[in-house]
């Protein structure tokens, strides 16, 4: 596999601001039969890792084989492309003991409760708004995702022609 140039990884600080500002992701699990299921999402990060609330087939996937690829990027002209993979494994927060448990979550739900207030970032006077999701029903599930490999890339920093 073709390898991407690592002068034109993104920095730790490029990466954070990606990782903070971009609106959504895209997971991809190994559903049944080895079919993939790719799906976009909204996100929190905290401490390296991805967090989302998710329900439906992808919850039902990762419960059977947690490694799953997240994809973070922007822009749309192959010049201005930036973005990141992290491949890993996900954990199903099944409970709200879990919930609680995890040292991260909490902090995840006020950022995402920030970021995507009002659906779309319309904030609502100086008021904080949290996150307000939790385990629910079979599948609605937070789920705490561990990247093991990353690979970013930031298009910018080729050189010009």
């Amino acid at each position: 596999m073709a390898r991407i140039r690592a002068e034109l990884a993104l920095t730790a600080e490029e990466l954070e601001q990606l990782m903070t500002t971009s609106w959504n992701m895209r997971v991809a699990t190994i559903g049944p039969g080895e079919r993939i299921n790719l799906t976009p999402l909204w996100f929190g990060w905290a401490s390296g890792r991805v967090y989302f609330f998710g329900r439906g087939q992808k919850v039902t996937n990762l419960r059977r084989n947690p490694a799953c690829t997240v994809l973070v990027d922007r822009n749309e002209q192959y010049a201005d492309l930036e973005g990141a993979m992290f491949q890993g494994r996900a954990t199903v927060l099944e409970n709200a003991e879990q919930e609680e448990a995890d040292p991260h979550l909490e902090e995840v739900r006020w950022l995402m409760g920030a970021k995507y207030s009002g659906g779309h970032g319309e904030t609502q006077g100086d008021e904080r708004v949290r996150y307000p999701q939790t385990a629910v029903g079979r599948s609605a599930r937070w789920v705490v995702f561990e990247p093991s490999r990353l690979i970013t890339w930031d298009n910018h920093k080729l050189p010009k022609r």
